[in-house]
């Protein structure tokens, strides 16, 4: 009973990095889209974020499955509340990167990046995309030291979300709707980032104080 309740567990953990693969093409087809102005990758976004949708919707129905038939112990126990808290925060991470891509959809044939902030905003992507790699990493390893590399790209992020303000506020954008494609964008961008961080957070939780020792050396 033991065997098959932890390659249930496994099972649940092994969804959730696919989940976060899916999450990591949406994101670099979305910031490409909305970089580009590429109406096909834009499309490519809704399909992937139906299948996000789609596969946390499983997960969840596993997890809680799992928490009504087994009765799990305290460790367990936080593993599948925690699995379930991820799977939250990277279908939230989906539907960010949808909203990227739409932006992208809704000013076709037009560019949805105002002038002037094209480098700030292909800065802002390449970030997201880098982040949803080491996520995707951190899933599937567990190593503590990932916290900080994400840590650290979402800084950057948030600097670039204040240029992006400071650039808007400024005289220089005076298209209204630029200025609304600007301020959301940039939102969504920084959005990405700190749930990125908070499922980083929860993965380390999950770690043993003995192995973040070992895994520290």
């Amino acid at each position: 009973m033991r065997i098959a309740f932890q390659h249930e567990l496994s099972e649940l953990s092994d969804a959730l990095v696919e989940v976060g693969e899916l999450v990591q093409v949406a994101i670099t087809d979305a910031t490409a889209a909305f970089r580009d102005t590429n109406i096909e990758l834009a499309e490519d976004v809704l399909t992937l974020g139906a299948r996000i949708d789609a596969k946390c919707n499983a997960l969840d129905d596993t997890a809680i499955d799992i928490l009504a038939r087994q009765a799990p112990v305290a460790s367990d126990l936080k593993l599948v509340v925690t699995a379930l808290r991820i799977s939250s925060s990277l279908e939230r991470m989906g539907d960010l990167a949808l909203h990227i891509a739409n932006l992208a959809r809704y000013r076709f044939p037009e560019r949805a990046i105002p002038k002037g902030l094209k480098k700030v905003f292909t800065e802002m992507g390449a970030l997201d995309v880098d982040i949803a790699g080491l996520l995707v990493q951190m899933l599937r390893d567990q190593h503590p030291a990932l916290l900080t590399e994400i840590d650290e790209l979402d800084d950057k992020i948030d600097a670039l979300h204040v240029r992006v303000f400071e650039k808007v506020l400024s005289d220089s954008v005076k298209d209204s709707a630029s200025v609304v494609d600007a301020t959301l964008a940039s939102r969504y961008h920084e959005r990405f980032g700190d749930h990125a961080v908070q499922i980083a957070k929860r993965i380390i939780e999950l770690i043993p104080a003995e192995e973040h020792a070992h895994q520290d050396h």
